[in-house]
């Protein structure tokens, strides 16, 4: 399977960017193919609501940002493993720019399954990102497989990492 995870920390060896790599290392070794990527580290602005892509775009944006690297990922994956601090209640805007920049494509047209894994300091954060999630899967028509958070003292633990490999083993 063709699996993209869109990582959205710009911390590079932060908690979210550890669930996301051992994602990646549990997918790998079941045999997927996966490209991840740090969001968290591009350049992508949020949705102009233009309606350029609608009209003179035919599906195109008329934003020339990262996002441009994206669009071919996102057309191509068969799974698509959203990774994100919740700072505030929600996912991170790093990651909100990508998803809403798909209004220009309506969906990923290949992506079947789908999978969150979310890092906070605070337990109890999580309930408005996962909402969001589970509207994103029933809009776009893919499986929820589930969602993987840590708290503060469930970062970067063997407990975390088997949960994060149980959700693999969905896919």
């Amino acid at each position: 399977m063709n699996i993209l995870i869109l990582q959205a920390s710009p911390r590079a060896k932060g908690n979210t960017a550890w669930m996301a790599e051992e994602f990646k290392k549990a997918a790998e070794a079941a045999g997927h193919t996966v490209t991840l990527v740090n969001v968290g580290h591009k350049k992508i602005a949020g949705c102009l609501a233009c309606e350029y892509c609608h009209g003179k775009g035919n599906g195109a944006c008329i934003q020339k940002d990262d996002m441009q690297e994206l669009y071919p990922l996102m057309a191509e994956a068969e799974a698509l493993i959203l990774t994100a601090p919740i700072y505030y209640f929600t996912l991170a805007a790093q990651l909100q720019a990508p998803i809403q920049r798909m209004y220009c494509v309506n969906k990923p047209a290949k992506v079947k399954k789908m999978a969150m894994l979310c890092s906070s300091y605070s337990p109890n954060v999580y309930d408005g990102a996962t909402a969001e999630f589970r509207d994103i899967c029933n809009y776009w028509g893919a499986k929820n497989i589930g969602c993987v958070t840590a708290k503060i003292d469930e970062q970067k633990t063997d407990a975390t990492k088997k949960k994060i490999e149980d959700l693999v083993s969905q896919l």
